[in-house]
């Protein structure tokens, strides 16, 4: 390395000590490489791998637990990296090229740095609602670049969270981490087994006298998205990209809107309605007004 001290080297701080290099195959990185595709690994662990600069500085910008930082030992890191390693965030484990490029999955070389972090709790304390709160389910999505790509709108539009109900893609699957560019680290995403668990939540607002509306996502839902009221706190739900929404959601929704389409297509993609629908609520809250 050049331009910085060396890269503090300490046990993990959870679990069994990490080792200062790792230079061929063993368990601890077979452990890592099942990480990238095996989502069992990584609710068993309770942990990920991160790539990418933009992932990695999300997360570390908001909070999630870093427990690991790997290097791939270059003597001319860039600025970003050298950063990092000279006040880490975790034990810094150098990573022969060779693996880093296996575990970056890229094509153009080893990543200079990758994050072993910490799962964040599907916890709806965590949840911090306002008055004007927009919060988004997503409901049993099969694709986790869909689920990147809706975080990546809920970060940008200001809404609360993102919660993935039912039996779906995972969050964070490093698909849908790359998809989101690093969204689903500043936005509150929670995994969910059903409707029941936030529609209890809904109802708990609810009792505490907040006017909590739940507009659901349609193509023939026979009402106009532009003609809901979003300004106050919502819900917006978005169904499964190929059935829609559940039938449990769908007696749950106290609106079912639809946004008006052209041409030959039959259907929007999930995670492009949930952006539509985001924009519409941000329209309203700008203006003041539903239209029509």
């Amino acid at each position: 390395m050049s331009g910085g001290s060396s890269p503090q080297r300490h046990g993990r701080r959870a679990g069994s000590a990490l080792p200062a290099r790792l230079e061929r195959r063993n368990a601890l990185f077979q452990q890592w490489q099942a990480l990238l595709t095996n989502r069992t690994k990584r609710t068993r662990t309770g942990e990920m791998l991160i790539q990418g600069v933009r992932p990695i500085s999300q997360a570390i910008a908001h909070g999630v637990e870093i427990r690991a930082l790997l290097w791939d030992g270059r003597t001319q890191p860039s600025r970003w990296a050298q950063d990092l390693l000279d006040a880490p965030p975790a034990p810094v484990v150098e990573v022969s090229e060779a693996l880093m490029a296996e575990l970056g999955e890229r094509e153009d070389g080893a990543p200079e740095l990758l994050a072993l972090a910490a799962v964040p709790a599907d916890d709806m304390a965590r949840l911090r609602p306002s008055a004007s709160s927009v919060l988004v389910a997503f409901d049993r999505p099969s694709g986790p670049g869909n689920i990147g790509s809706l975080a990546r709108t809920v970060d940008a539009l200001g809404a609360e969270g993102l919660l993935i109900t039912g039996r779906s893609a995972d969050a964070w699957d490093p698909a849908a981490i790359r998809a989101s560019t690093g969204s689903l680290f500043a936005t509150t995403v929670l995994r969910l087994p059903s409707h029941r668990e936030v529609m209890d939540w809904i109802a708990s607002r609810r009792a505490l006298g907040e006017p909590w509306t739940v507009v659901g996502l349609d193509e023939a839902g026979g009402h106009q998205l532009a003609h809901t009221d979003l300004t106050g706190p919502t819900l917006l739900v978005v169904g499964n990209e190929t059935t829609g929404m559940s039938a449990g959601w769908r007696e749950a929704c106290d609106v079912i809107a639809e946004i008006p389409m052209s041409g030959s297509a039959s259907s929007l993609n999930a995670s492009v309605a949930g952006s539509i629908a985001l924009y519409e609520a941000r329209r309203q809250r700008s203006t003041g007004a539903v239209s029509g």
